[in-house]
């Protein structure tokens, strides 16, 4: 009767046993599916907040390109005012080239076709300047052109360049401009470029200006906006 007892009471130790264990089991399930919610809410969260955060660049950067490519207001300046323009934009532009350690350059200043301030850079090696197709030059012209309005309390446009490649880009953009206005009119029909940066695309847009047969308008967002040269 004893040895029965103590079978009894064993079973019932390994059942009460179990029971602890499926609870805990139990109780680490609900605690997984708890952080999973916590973890699906918080990623919702950091979605929403990436969301906002990129829709308040887009529109910064739209704004930005719109300007860009229609090009600064006209700003009657004086002689003395565009010196201090230039003189502003050179030393910012000085003082980038010293972190980057490019070696001693020199910075030649012109004015452009469309009175816009081109500060050439030349020197040895600046490749590195330039970076795939231009992007790094586009990225430094975008730094110098910001620090300079905020510098000056207004907006000129300025051209940053490495010995003439911006000005080789800007025959290509042209010579390509002009051809998509002849396919244009020979086909009938719009022509979408390449999308482009807001510099290429105002280049684009100033070399068709004064073509009578062709309109030329900017579509898209972002990265992918780009020129349309439409047939009148």
């Amino acid at each position: 009767m004893s040895m029965e007892k103590e079978q009894d009471s064993f079973e019932e130790l390994q059942d009460d046993e179990a029971v602890i264990s499926n609870g805990l089991d139990d109780e680490n399930e609900e605690e997984a599916d708890l952080k999973a919610v916590f973890d699906e809410e918080d990623a919702e969260e950091d979605t929403k907040g990436t969301d906002e955060d990129s829709d308040e660049a887009v529109e910064a950067d739209e704004g930005a390109d719109e300007a860009d490519e229609e090009g600064a207001a006209e700003q009657d300046l004086s002689d003395e005012e565009l010196d201090e323009v230039a003189d502003a934009a050179i030393m910012i532009l000085q003082d980038i080239l010293k972190f980057l350690d490019v070696g001693e350059v020199t910075i030649d200043e012109y004015e452009g076709d469309e009175g816009e301030l081109i500060l050439d850079i030349t020197g040895d090696d600046l490749a590195v300047l330039i970076g795939r197709h231009g992007k790094t030059l586009d990225a430094l012209q975008t730094l110098v052109s910001a620090v300079t309005v905020r510098t000056m309390g207004f907006r000129y446009p300025i051209v940053i360049d490495v010995e003439g490649y911006k000005n080789r880009q800007r025959q290509k953009l042209e010579s390509i401009a002009r051809s998509a206005a002849s396919r244009a009119i020979g086909q009938g029909k719009s022509i979408k470029l390449r999308p482009m940066t807001p510099y290429e695309r105002r280049l684009v847009h100033i070399a068709l200006r004064s073509d009578n047969r062709v309109d030329t308008a900017s579509e898209g967002e972002g990265s992918s906006r780009h020129v349309v040269v439409i047939p009148r």
